[in-house]
């Protein structure tokens, strides 16, 4: 079984910069892809970005390609988000996902973690 858990949320003014931190436990050779959504009050969740396992092809949204940069250290089985020119519309709750084998899309969610970009 696999597990992932964010970690680095926080509050941040606008223009700065947060990082946060997806571990994942367990089968991890059966993970196939790793991505972050996110989901702001009275929104649907959407798709931030994402990075192949074995490849490290990387995958972002209109929304935030050139200001976050996700990348993947496999010998600790961590992917992270580094997000820079935040703005406000950037504040949502974080969440990573892991896609395995077999399924057709992102099958194993964390628990999300608190991004709120503010002066």
């Amino acid at each position: 079984q696999v597990q992932v858990m964010e970690s680095g949320g926080g509050l941040v003014q606008p223009g700065g910069s947060l990082r946060l931190s997806c571990d994942a436990s367990g089968r991890t050779l059966s993970v196939v892809a790793m991505g972050w959504f996110r989901q702001a009050p009275g929104k649907e969740r959407e798709f931030v970005s994402s990075i192949r396992w074995s490849g490290g092809t990387t995958y972002y949204a209109d929304s935030v390609r050139g200001r976050f940069t996700i990348s993947r250290e496999k010998a600790r089985n961590t992917i992270y988000l580094r997000m820079n020119s935040l703005k406000p519309e950037d504040t949502a709750v974080y969440y990573c996902a892991a896609q395995r084998v077999g399924a057709s899309s992102y099958d194993l969610w964390g628990q999300g973690t608190q991004v709120t970009v503010s002066s």
